[in-house]
């Protein structure tokens, strides 16, 4: 554990203990020791992205197992996991802007409300927020710049 970050005052110098996400590098660098520690899992039965993590099983036991290996991999690094963003043995859940289930990835409610409940577009800047919620619905809704390609064509 080196110290990367510190600063002075003028009562003592202090340096962080955690990695404080607002320094400039931090996501990335977090992201490559995630990758690093886990690497064994990711693809397998875990699913990472920066501080999000899925740990994902066909079957209760193997849901036991993998979560005891993601855990012998927490201990032996030292890292700590953030207890309110924990939850689990669930069926599946909101992962970044996806809904997980059993069946697969699919849209986020919450997304799908905010376009259906949105006014028509009256300026460019209107027509820029609808593309940039469908646009985060592209992976799950097939051919969708073809679909909304007349939409697309007004900016």
């Amino acid at each position: 554990d080196e110290v990367h970050a510190s600063f002075i005052t003028d009562h003592a110098n202090f340096f962080y203990r955690v990695m404080p996400f607002v320094l400039k590098n931090a996501g990335a660098t977090y992201q490559r020791l995630i990758d690093k520690v886990f690497h064994q899992q990711i693809g397998r039965n875990m699913e990472v992205y920066v501080d999000d993590m899925v740990v994902k099983t066909t079957s209760a036991e193997g849901h036991a197992a993998d979560l005891a290996e993601v855990f012998s991999q927490i201990r032996k690094h030292n890292m700590r996991l953030n207890q309110e963003k924990c939850v689990f043995g669930v069926q599946g859940g909101k992962f970044l802007v996806f809904m997980n289930t059993n069946r697969g990835i699919e849209a986020n409610p919450e997304k799908c409300k905010a376009i259906i409940q949105t006014q028509s577009p009256q300026t460019v800047k209107d027509v820029q927020r609808l593309t940039g919620r469908l646009v985060s619905l592209s992976r799950i809704i097939p051919r969708l710049a073809e679909k909304a390609g007349p939409i697309f064509t007004l900016l």
